[in-house]
């Protein structure tokens, strides 16, 4: 990163590349959403058809292929040459070179990559993060010259999203904010003019600071479809989600002759590392008598 992009992004909280992806990579992605879409539409019997599937699929509406669940890495199995301009976008050299900075070197991918589309009418999602509450995996710091952010993503554009067409939304610079959200910033009623929304071509790739800062998505408006693809990286200490949420539970990540027979007290400390590990069954608190219980 040089100065400015350094700059740019301790002030905002997300940076904007432009031509990361050339015409024939952009068109290659999208061939291999077109792909995706068919087969989940498909009656055929495939094992790998049969795998999204189980593994909750892709969102089909009105025949067009609108959202992948971002638990499981679809467009990294599909079928080759399809998976190929999605294994090359994790680890593209314009973002190693971004993410050593941002992240620290020793990022890794956390979850994703996950497509997010779109279609004419398709509803804005509430703008979160923010760091509320403060969550230590996803937050900014700057220390001895260097800013460091325990989530980056990564959005690579596969088409127009030009201004007001609607899509990824944020509040620049909310990653430093020292005050509550307003309920009308995060439902949107209210956006006070804090939301931007920077416009993005096909190939441009957006980096934002995640859970540190305030982000959503406003209404889709424009007549083509939204082609979005997230990438979501991590610090090498950092436990998002993905994988981790599925071992994190005391019979995996110990062993069940270890923590058997445990109280819910002493089983709560027993988790593996997961910043969302599904259960309240990890949270502890002292009442007044100073007798150890779950908590919330």
């Amino acid at each position: 990163m040089d100065a400015k992009e350094t700059y740019f992004w301790d002030l905002t909280g997300y940076l904007v590349l432009r031509n990361v992806l050339t015409a024939e990579e952009v068109q290659a992605a999208n061939d291999g959403l077109d792909y995706l879409s068919e087969q989940m539409q498909s009656d055929r019997d495939d094992p790998e058809v049969n795998a999204w599937r189980e593994h909750a699929s892709p969102s089909i509406t009105d025949g067009i292929l609108v959202r992948s669940r971002n638990n499981y890495p679809y467009l990294l199995t599909l079928t080759e040459p399809h998976c190929e301009p999605f294994r090359h976008m994790i680890a593209h050299p314009q973002l190693v070179s971004r993410l050593n900075t941002m992240c620290g070197k020793g990022f890794r991918l956390d979850h994703g990559p996950q497509f997010i589309g779109g279609i004419n009418g398709t509803r804005g999602g509430s703008l979160h993060g923010a760091g509320e509450p403060h969550r230590p995996y996803v937050a900014y710091h700057h220390q001895n010259g260097v800013g460091h952010v325990g989530g980056v993503t990564v959005t690579f554009q596969l088409g127009e999203s030009a201004d007001g067409d609607g899509g990824f939304a944020c509040v620049p610079g909310s990653h430093k904010s020292k005050y509550p959200m307003p309920k009308g910033v995060r439902s949107q009623e209210n956006e006070m003019d804090v939301a931007a929304e920077p416009a993005l071509g096909p190939g441009d790739v957006l980096f934002f600071m995640d859970g540190a800062q305030t982000h959503g998505t406003h209404p889709w408006k424009a007549d083509h479809q939204r082609r979005s693809i997230l990438i979501k990286y991590a610090s090498r200490t950092a436990t998002r989600s993905g994988a981790s949420k599925v071992v994190a539970n005391p019979d995996t990540y110990w062993d069940k002759e270890i923590v058997g027979g445990m109280p819910p007290e002493q089983r709560a400390v027993m988790f593996g590392p997961c910043s969302s590990p599904g259960s309240q069954d990890v949270y502890l608190d002292v009442d007044d008598s100073g007798t150890v219980r779950m908590g919330r």
